[in-house]
């Protein structure tokens, strides 16, 4: 038996063993290969706990690299790249390499290549596991800021801090759902 990762499935880079899951009402069982592809690139935002930033590529070029899948022109891609990494401070950075930046400062780096396509869902694997608490703080203000601006975040983590700020908590126990809650103030909407 295989373990898979809810993100994976979420993020359409695994299918599930068993029961349904739609994405905008449609069963992803359906989807063929380049249609899970196309999503992934035009609809899905990751940000991984490790970053997986790509070494020999530099800040600018790891935060534009999904654009350049999409076929976008580079007048579109430098718009886009330049408000992405402005967004999260790295602006003074995009000419250096992942290897010379700070373990925060790579992830503001992974969460500007998140967003940088304007994804409608920004799937977050333990955004801040590898930060100290500023850092950590930092990122989880931005997803607060992305999160009132309508995109949809699913978040993992296990730091009950971070947990705590979400509108919707799903406990899992060996991939099944253990315990559900839903903040006051989303109750009272």
């Amino acid at each position: 038996m295989r373990q898979v990762h809810a993100p994976s499935i979420l993020g359409l880079l695994d299918s599930p063993t068993s029961g349904e899951y739609k994405l905008n009402g449609k069963p992803v069982s359906s989807l063929g290969l380049s249609d899970r592809t196309r999503i992934r690139n035009r609809e899905i935002g990751f940000i991984f706990q490790s970053f997986n930033l790509i070494g020999d590529l530099t800040v600018y070029e790891n935060v534009e690299l999904p654009l350049t899948y999409r076929g976008m022109g580079s007048a579109e891609r430098k718009q886009k790249v330049q408000a992405a990494l402005e967004r999260v401070g790295m602006t003074q950075r995009a000419k250096h390499y992942p290897a010379q930046l700070s373990g925060g400062q790579q992830q503001r780096v992974a969460v500007a290549r998140a967003l940088v396509g304007d994804p409608l869902i920004l799937l977050a694997d333990e955004p801040t596991g590898n930060l100290d608490s500023k850092n950590g703080d930092a990122v989880m203000d931005l997803l607060r800021e992305l999160h009132q601006n309508g995109a949809t975040i699913c978040m993992v983590t296990h730091d009950p801090r971070y947990a705590s700020v979400a509108d919707r908590t799903i406990h899992l126990f060996d991939g099944c759902i253990v315990e559900e809650s839903v903040s006051s103030q989303t109750a009272a909407i």
